[in-house]
């Protein structure tokens, strides 16, 4: 016969198991310190000593980090996704930036309609709540708080999919933007006008999640990122432009100088 012995699990093994999912399913996220073991263990209803060792499973199997004095961390193991010297390598090429981009467009398009379609009616409350904040900081003029409320938005997006795969993938995808890896997203929320368009752009998308309209989420988030990519695009242009009509200066001031 296929069937084998039931065998007890232990309460660490439990333990070990059920902050192995809250990390999986990005409620634990890289970077949050964990409660106390005192606290784990009455919330848990297991000892302590169990506690500690399904804690230390955990750090032996780099999910969880001792900082000493601070605590026990969730391993910030989604930054290493990749090495240093490609980060650098992402830095010195501007064409990076428009596949991450792009990257983006595709992957967040896919995203939000999945959000419209599957996510729970909790959810959708998370989505919403963060652009009211959004819209309170955009209020207050306010665009580093706007900045990164637009990147905690587009996380609970994906995190209402309940994809575990594109959750971790996008969240070390934005943690490499939060870097400066790609870009400075204070470049993006400078001008009053551009934070204007975006907020609308981030308005179109949470109504179309909120009545469950999976193509047109799609298509708001997909127009959004397009938009992200012109105003990048024009803002380099800018840039690149402003730079040559400085060496145009500099030798129309030097011609203009007598010679000896």
């Amino acid at each position: 016969m296929p069937f084998r012995p039931i065998e007890a699990e232990k309460r660490s093994d439990a333990a070990a198991r059920q902050i192995e999912l809250l990390i999986l399913r990005g409620i634990l996220r890289p970077g949050e310190r964990l409660p106390a073991e005192r606290e784990m263990a009455e919330t848990m209803q297991i000892s302590r000593p169990s506690v500690r060792e399904a804690v230390a499973q955990l750090q032996d199997a780099g999910l969880l980090a001792a900082r000493p004095g601070a605590g026990i961390f969730v391993a910030e193991v989604m930054g290493h996704g990749f090495s240093p010297a490609l980060r650098h390598l992402f830095r010195r090429h501007p064409e990076a930036v428009f596949d991450y981009l792009d990257f983006r467009r595709d992957l967040e398009g896919q995203a939000a309609e999945r959000a419209a379609a599957e996510g729970s009616e909790t959810d959708l409350k998370v989505i919403a709540t963060l652009l009211a904040r959004m819209e309170e900081a955009h209020a207050s003029a306010r665009p580093e708080d706007e900045a990164r409320l637009d990147a905690e938005f587009h996380m609970a997006i994906v995190e209402a999919g309940h994809n575990v795969i594109l959750l971790h993938m996008m969240r070390s995808m934005f943690d490499l933007l939060r870097e400066g890896v790609f870009y400075n997203r204070a470049v993006i929320f400078a001008r009053e006008a551009t934070r204007d368009s975006l907020l609308a752009q981030h308005r179109s998308i949470n109504a179309a999640i909120q009545r469950r309209d999976a193509a047109a989420a799609r298509q708001a988030a997909v127009a959004h990122l397009e938009y992200v990519r012109a105003a990048l695009e024009a803002d380099f242009a800018a840039r690149s432009h402003e730079d040559i009509a400085r060496l145009r200066l500099e030798q129309e001031t030097q011609r203009s100088q007598p010679r000896g």
